[in-house]
């Protein structure tokens, strides 16, 4: 990220060392997250603005489950604020893919172990242990390599006839991850520069989205994009932008008369 907003928007990104982002929920469950991943984000500017006297502040927040779409594929679902506090902006963007590692289980056996490592890209991924799936007492975080897994695993199964294995979804050991949060930053970056016709705000971006693309076949609408509505947050400036995605009228294939 830090790399992409100096170049792009001229700034001098500083992370910091003393602001402890885990307070506000963990990945591996220690901490349970209370606030959404909108208001932690924003949770997380502010205190990183207050540590540094800054007024400028981006911050992320990833959440990792079951596709909105589909179903049987696991996603990322990252979200990035950019909080202006000067000039009381706020810009917001997400991205959902399904470039992720991310997958747990309990496991009973090296074999098992080793096979889930690597489905999981370890070593180049990292891998978290959990004496037990839920209520669990010790975990070893960070795995980087086999002998620890090994060992940590031989630890655990003292006490259980199972070891819960779980991706490690922390950013620092999850090239995947880090690679959808740079996609994530590029949109950031866009929709940064993109400024209001107006008023020339930047943040002139997508506030709503309205379906009825046509069908090609029968003409009737469909519950595909028509027309995203773009809106700024100082003037309200609002302005339609018809055919989004490209083309005029949706496949038959998408159109509930067509194809119910």
């Amino acid at each position: 990220m830090a790399s992409l907003l100096e170049k792009e928007l001229g700034v001098t990104c500083i992370l910091p060392e003393n602001l402890d982002t885990d307070i506000l929920g963990t990945f591996s469950g220690e901490i349970e997250r209370e606030l959404s991943p909108l208001d932690a984000a924003r949770q997380k500017c502010l205190l990183a603005m207050e540590l540094t006297g800054t007024d400028l502040a981006v911050a992320s927040e990833g959440s990792f489950g079951a596709h909105p779409l589909l179903y049987f594929l696991p996603a990322d679902d990252e979200l990035l604020v950019f909080m202006d506090k000067k000039n009381g902006l706020e810009i917001v963007v997400r991205e959902i893919s399904t470039k992720t590692n991310y997958n747990a289980k309990e496991v009973s056996s090296e074999e098992d172990l080793l096979a889930f490592a690597q489905s999981a890209q370890f070593p180049s991924h990292g891998l978290i242990l959990k004496d037990k799936k839920e209520g669990f007492i010790s975990i070893a975080k960070g795995i980087i390599n086999t002998k620890e897994l090994l060992e940590t695993f031989a630890k655990f199964k003292q006490s259980n006839e199972t070891v819960y294995v779980e991706t490690d979804m922390r950013a620092h050991l999850n090239p995947s991850r880090m690679q959808v949060i740079e996609e994530t930053t590029e949109k950031l970056i866009k929709k940064i520069k993109t400024t209001c016709p107006n008023c020339h705000t930047p943040g002139f971006g997508i506030k709503d989205s309205t379906p009825g693309l046509p069908c090609e076949n029968c003409k009737a609408p469909t519950k595909s994009t028509l027309f995203h509505v773009y809106a700024c947050q100082k003037c309200n400036h609002t302005q339609e932008a018809y055919f989004p995605n490209g083309k005029q009228e949706e496949d038959p294939t998408y159109c509930d008369r067509c194809n119910p």
